[in-house]
């Protein structure tokens, strides 16, 4: 079961541990090489990117990123980290849980799910899907604000 842990991150299936923002690269991956295959990715404005596939589902994590705009500080370590499901399960739910606050995401048609959360979704999480059930889920570290 992947949970999501707003402000903190994302904790792994079984033992593997917690991706927490701020966290290294090389530290994240090693996390997630426990219980995953990680492969290289990338994501503009990060220098660091990677993926992992676990029992249907893709995990994307990156970090060490960058704001071009000026409106947010850079943000070091892991910045932000998504799931998204395989699209030849979308009709059902999921083969692992990815859980927010008792919540299985992927677990319940996505009335469901958005009647149970209710206005209670942090802004720092992204649910997508345009079916019957969601198909992705991120989140992000907090955005730390510039100074002026």
């Amino acid at each position: 079961m992947f949970e999501f842990l707003p402000g903190v991150g994302l904790r792994l299936p079984g033992c593997a541990g917690t991706l927490r923002f701020g966290m290294d690269e090389r530290t994240a991956q090693w996390a997630v090489a426990t219980v995953a295959d990680v492969r290289d990715g990338w994501v503009c404005g990060a220098r660091w990117a990677f993926r992992a596939q676990y029992r249907g589902l893709t995990l994307d994590a990156y970090g060490d990123t960058t704001d071009r705009r000026g409106l947010h500080q850079d943000t070091p370590g892991l910045a932000g980290i998504g799931l998204t499901r395989d699209p030849f399960t979308l009709t059902g739910p999921s083969a692992c849980p990815a859980v927010l606050g008792g919540i299985d995401l992927f677990g319940y048609p996505t009335p469901e799910v958005s009647d149970a959360l209710s206005d209670s979704l942090p802004p720092t999480l992204r649910l997508s899907g345009d079916g019957l059930y969601l198909n992705a889920v991120s989140i992000h570290a907090e955005p730390v604000p510039v100074e002026t």
